[in-house]
């Protein structure tokens, strides 16, 4: 018989991630960023706006617990946020994920963290507003290929932090 081995976890090392969800209306997609967030090692979640915050049944139900172990926390404004985590982690990149925009992006292939990050995901249906693009250091933007001009918000979290630790394992 096979003996199982421990999963490995990875690690950013000293590079802090941080994510925060801004104005997300739909639980699920909270509850699949938290459980998103626990795979790829962010050490926080900011949930900013009007984004739902556990508990809540329905980001239960996608997280699958994850909301229970992932640190996290509700603030009401995305600026004072920004301003705090500006001050508290000297260094830091704010990111913002955003595609189709008329600001300079870089790929995310092409991104690679330096020290601490906070990657700011933004509404699903209008996207990061200009006040939001112009906190960032970086805007970011994943690459699509087919017809359609953009991905669920919880997807591109996913396909966000797999790139962005890639190169940091």
């Amino acid at each position: 018989m096979a003996k199982l081995q421990s999963k490995k976890k990875m690690s950013l090392n000293t590079k802090e991630l941080i994510l925060i969800a801004h104005n997300i209306r739909s639980l699920h997609n909270v509850g699949a960023i938290f459980r998103t967030a626990d795979c790829f090692g962010v050490s926080k979640i900011y949930l900013s706006g009007y984004t739902g915050a556990p508990p809540d049944s329905k980001i239960a139900k996608v997280a699958l617990g994850a909301e229970e172990f992932v640190t996290w926390e509700k603030k009401a404004r995305l600026k004072p946020l920004i301003a705090k985590l500006r001050k508290d982690n000297p260094g830091i990149e704010i990111l913002v994920l955003e595609n189709n925009v008329d600001y300079p992006t870089v790929q995310l292939g092409k991104y690679h963290i330096k020290g601490p990050v906070a990657l700011i995901l933004g509404e699903e249906t209008k996207g990061n507003t200009k006040a939001i693009l112009d906190l960032a250091d970086k805007v970011l933007e994943i690459p699509l290929y087919g017809r359609k001009e953009s991905l669920n918000v919880s997807v591109a979290c996913g396909v966000a932090l797999f790139g962005l630790i890639s190169d940091n394992r």
